[in-house]
């Protein structure tokens, strides 16, 4: 990483980032904007067949119902093309907007030539570099698309993956590392040839005429260390918005963790202005897990504020009953469920900071700290649990119907402090 930490004289010098965003060119991508001065954007992806129209509305939809703010859609097949208009007829029928992003491999350029409603239909086209086309045809296949994009004023992700990597370019320069004496190790050489394959496509698509406000770049791997160095590198060398992903992250906290050690590192240095958590799902499991990782990456980093803020204690000897645990669990997800009606009706209720803990230790100074918290009693501890409202005490909750009770006040308080905001406003 480069750079240092320099504390300022002042408080909130010293706590703010070292490194400043950096500065990317703006991409409108339908309604939303990534790079400029926007805000990290949320996306994600499904793992419908697109031909499936049913199946994808439903999908597309609770993917934006969580918080995605970009869906991409695999397009690779004429049956598949065919059906994205639809899609996005029926979206929109039912009040979704959400943009949607064309995934393209191999024959893009024709189903984009053959399906002239679905080029118009999505907001972005995203193209792999190492297999839009080979030898001498991937010169002309990717002038193809990038001409499409042009005709339908549409923005291009140029997405690099490691494990599709143009195996021309890679064998050149590891011909030339070899003969320069080998200065650099095979690894090296591999990210220099994803850097490359980025910057040389988004260099041809300018030379084609998609302006620099078109284009957005991404170069996914899967480790963490390549991840920040492919990242670091690409960021120093071009002004490109970029778009962040560890692909093939893996599965449950694996995946988590590992997205969010390497994104973490490269959003605090100011390198991403969109990503995506690529978790594989369990069997059957929820696909909008990916969005709500993604949303407290974010949130819990400061850059954005997506859902109220919910901070509970770890438990303890002291807290030997799960009420606490249970009150907090349900909380958290009464909270997020009700966000998407809530942000439309009650701006700022975002900011809502629910403080739900176990016992008299840290109970009333976290519930005080809280807009609105509550010190549940510990394992021997008088069974009364004090609510704090803007830091002062307001209620003294007792017997079975505590969880209930508070759960009351919480949506009490956000009606009152939030639908006053709204008429001030």
């Amino acid at each position: 990483m480069s750079g240092t930490f320099t504390a300022s004289k002042t408080m909130s010098g010293y706590f703010s980032s070292p490194f400043p965003r950096r500065d990317a060119v703006g991409v409108a991508v339908g309604n939303v904007i990534v790079g400029g001065d926007g805000p990290v954007v949320v996306q994600s992806m499904t793992n419908t067949d697109t031909a499936d129209v049913d199946r994808t509305v439903a999908q597309v939809a609770a993917l934006h119902r969580a918080g995605s703010e970009l869906v991409r859609i695999t397009v690779d097949r004429d049956e598949a093309a065919a059906a994205v208009p639809k899609i996005r007829e029926r979206l929109e029928r039912v009040g979704i907007f959400v943009p949607l992003i064309g995934d393209f491999h191999y024959i893009g350029h024709k189903l984009l030539a053959d399906h002239p409603a679905c080029a118009e239909a999505l907001a972005k086209y995203r193209i792999n570099p190492g297999n839009v086309g080979f030898k001498d045809k991937k010169d002309k296949q990717f002038a193809a698309i990038i001409e499409t994009a042009i005709k339908h004023d549409k923005p291009v992700r140029i997405g690099v993956n490691w494990g599709s990597l143009d195996q021309e370019l890679l064998t050149h320069l590891m011909d030339g590392n070899q003969a320069n004496g080998s200065p650099m190790t095979a690894q090296e050489v591999m990210r220099e040839a994803i850097v490359q394959s980025a910057l040389i496509s988004a260099d041809l698509a300018e030379e084609i005429g998609l302006g620099r406000d078109r284009i957005i770049l991404s170069a996914k791997v899967s480790q963490v260390q390549d991840l920040i160095a492919v990242y670091t590198e690409l960021a120093r060398r071009s002004n490109h918005a970029l778009h962040l992903g560890l692909t093939e992250a893996g599965m449950g906290t694996k995946g988590i963790v590992a997205s969010s050690a390497a994104m973490g590192i490269l959003l605090q240095q100011g390198i991403g202005d969109t990503i995506r958590i690529s978790l594989t799902p369990e069997p059957g499991g929820d696909r909008t897990r990916e969005v709500q990782v993604a949303q407290e990456l974010l949130q819990t980093m400061g850059f954005r504020q997506f859902v109220p803020v919910v901070a509970a204690c770890p438990g303890c000897g002291r807290t030997t009953s799960t009420v606490f645990q249970e009150l907090a669990q349900k909380i958290e997800a009464d909270l997020r469920k009700n966000m998407p009606v809530w942000r439309k009706k009650y701006p700022g209720v975002e900011g809502l900071k629910v403080a739900v803990m176990g016992c008299i230790v840290n109970g009333p100074g976290e519930s005080k700290h809280a807009d609105i918290g509550i010190s549940l009693p510990g394992t021997g501890e008088t069974p009364a649990a004090p609510v704090f409202i803007d830091g002062k005490k307001a209620a003294t909750l007792r017997g079975t119907a505590i969880a209930e009770d508070f759960e009351k006040m919480v949506g009490d308080y956000i009606e009152k402090r939030f639908a006053r905001r709204t008429a001030a406003e």
